[in-house]
């Protein structure tokens, strides 16, 4: 044992050689990422909108309200939160425990493609903790999953970023027109006079918002090459919004969004009345939010071992009441006059299977 040994951190020989530490995700890892995003600008700042919160509160809402058969794991709060995180993420992943626990970041191990392994990172108001499990023990859906990376999801708006730049760009470059550039300013040509008169003008003018806050005298139009009898008109300093189509582009922006989330553009048209309200919630919940229950309630039935069952159709009423009732007529009388005809079961169950009325 030489002298250096003694400060050696391993003394005893039952000590590891290695130092180990558990990574877990908090504010410094949370900065470094977002600055990375900056420098490389892959950072999607689309998220920030209106329109895509809209969205994500449909989805969520519509999560929210759904029907769940089988668990009690499965209860509203995380439903909203599977919900969110599927909008923004396009996947969400909880640890199977006593109840569903929200994971922020997780590594995965695969075999032919599927998840075997993961290491959980869960968030505590101290910091965080770490948590090694099998794939049986988390509850993980994926949408929007690629052959190439089928272990991992994409939302909406990733897979339309090209959209979802565009309207960060317009909403960002519209803030910071209506934040720097003199709206409503303009240069009034005015009959040359002392100069007392012309700056007292200018002092009136000078703070009033969206005022004039340019002068211009006959002497001066007439040193820049103009005609003062010719040029005697107002001109605008700020931008000509009208000509750069911006309420085009930005709607224009704002339906692809939509579309990309399975809401209807006509939802969010300020004329829209209320036909088309309810054929955008049936869309949104018979197109969009039942398949990704299915696929929740799919993931659900294999981990917990039980029959799960999640229904977002009948909660939002996205269906046609009259016309239900009127087809539920309907078939209580066909099924007296199958019973007056001595029909068999049989051939009535095969004609309720081939209407799509067997459940």
């Amino acid at each position: 044992m030489g002298f250096m040994d003694l400060f050696r951190r391993n003394k005893g020989a039952d000590l590891p050689l290695n130092e180990t530490r558990a990574t877990v995700t908090g504010y410094t890892t949370d900065l470094i990422a977002a600055r990375h995003e900056w420098f490389s600008g892959s950072g999607n700042v689309a998220e920030l909108t209106a329109t895509v919160q809209s969205c994500v509160s449909l989805w969520e809402s519509g999560f929210t309200l759904a029907d769940v058969d089988g668990t009690d794991l499965l209860d509203r709060r995380a439903l909203a939160m599977m919900a969110r995180s599927l909008a923004l993420r396009g996947e969400s992943v909880f640890l199977i425990r006593d109840r569903l626990i929200p994971v922020t970041d997780w590594d995965i191990s695969t075999r032919h493609g599927e998840p075997r392994a993961y290491r959980c990172q869960i968030s505590e108001i101290g910091g965080g903790a770490a948590e090694t499990a099998l794939a049986g023990e988390v509850l993980h859906i994926r949408i929007g999953s690629s052959p190439v990376t089928p272990w991992a999801g994409s939302s909406p708006l990733h897979r339309a970023s090209l959209s979802g730049e565009l309207l960060a760009a317009v909403e960002c470059a519209l803030r910071d027109v209506y934040r720097d550039a003199p709206i409503g300013s303009v240069i009034v040509p005015l009959p040359d006079s002392s100069s007392e008169d012309m700056a007292e003008m200018r002092k009136a003018l000078i703070g009033r918002r969206g005022a004039a806050v340019v002068i211009e005298g006959t002497a001066q139009a007439t040193a820049a090459g103009m005609n003062p009898q010719l040029e005697k008109r107002v001109e605008q300093i700020g931008p000509d919004l009208q000509r750069a189509m911006t309420r085009e582009t930005l709607q224009a922006a704002r339906d692809g969004i939509l579309m990309a989330y399975g809401v209807l553009p006509g939802l969010m048209n300020p004329a829209t009345t209320g036909p088309l309200v309810r054929e955008a919630q049936r869309h949104l919940a018979q197109i969009v939010l039942q398949p990704l229950a299915m696929l929740v309630a799919e993931e659900a039935t294999q981990k917990l071992g039980q029959a799960v069952k999640i229904d977002v159709v009948r909660p939002m009423q996205a269906f046609d009441h009259g016309g239900k009732a009127r087809a539920f007529a309907t078939m209580l009388s066909a099924l007296s006059e199958a019973k007056a005809a001595g029909l068999d079961m049989a051939t009535i169950k095969d004609a309720e299977s081939f209407i799509d009325w067997a459940d």
